[in-house]
Order: structure tokens, then C-alpha cells, then sequence
């Protein structure tokens, strides 16, 4: 089992999560943060860290979020990895909760 990052931290790019990593599997794009499967020692330490509740363990995920199982899998193949908190986006706290985030996802 893996954990993936979902629609919520799209536009927002909170980092508290990779702090807490001890593996380094958040990779980090221009406005979302995803987590390599193949890194990933599903400890659990990210998931009360986000705090836009965008992390979520694979067997749990919603319906709808299915997707970014691949979409975390594919981007970390060639994002940077990040190990250190950074300031969120600007515009975050705007975006926090904002349904329908996918298309604002930039690669």
C-alpha cells in the first residue's frame, strides 16, 4: 500500500508533509506535491500534516480520486524531490477545498 496526494493540494502546495517523510517520496511540481509508490513506506506520518486533508493511503481513496494513483506514479518520475517545508502558495488558503482542481494542475 502507498499513499497518494490528491486534488486538494493542487493550487495550495502545503508542505508540512514532506517534513515529516523519512523517505523523501514527495516530489514537488509548479502547484502540487505528489509521492512516489515506489518510495513510499506507507508510514502514515504525512497523512495529519496535510492540512487540507489532500492525502489520503491507496486502499482508501475516493471514487473519484482513483486517478491520481497514476498521476502520482508518472510525476514523480521526473519532479524533484523536496525534504523541506517551503511556503505554500500564495493564493492557498483560497484554493483550500475548491472541487474540480485537475484542470489547474500544472506539469
Amino acid at each position: 500500500m502507498t499513499y497518494v496526494v490528491t486534488e486538494n493540494c493542487i493550487r495550495c502546495k502545503y508542505t508540512d508533509c514532506v517534513d515529516v517523510c523519512p523517505v523523501d517520496c514527495f516530489h514537488e511540481g509548479p502547484n502540487f506535491l505528489v509521492i512516489d509508490p515506489d518510495e513510499c513506506i506507507s508510514c502514515h506520518l504525512c497523512v495529519p500534516e496535510c492540512p487540507v486533508n489532500a492525502i489520503y493511503a491507496e486502499v482508501d481513496l475516493p471514487l473519484d480520486m482513483l486517478p491520481y494513483v497514476q498521476l502520482n506514479a508518472e510525476l514523480a518520475k521526473y519532479w524533484p524531490v523536496i525534504n523541506q517545508v517551503k511556503a505554500a502558495l500564495p493564493d492557498a488558503a483560497e484554493w483550500e477545498n475548491v472541487p474540480g482542481k485537475l484542470k489547474y494542475l500544472e506539469k
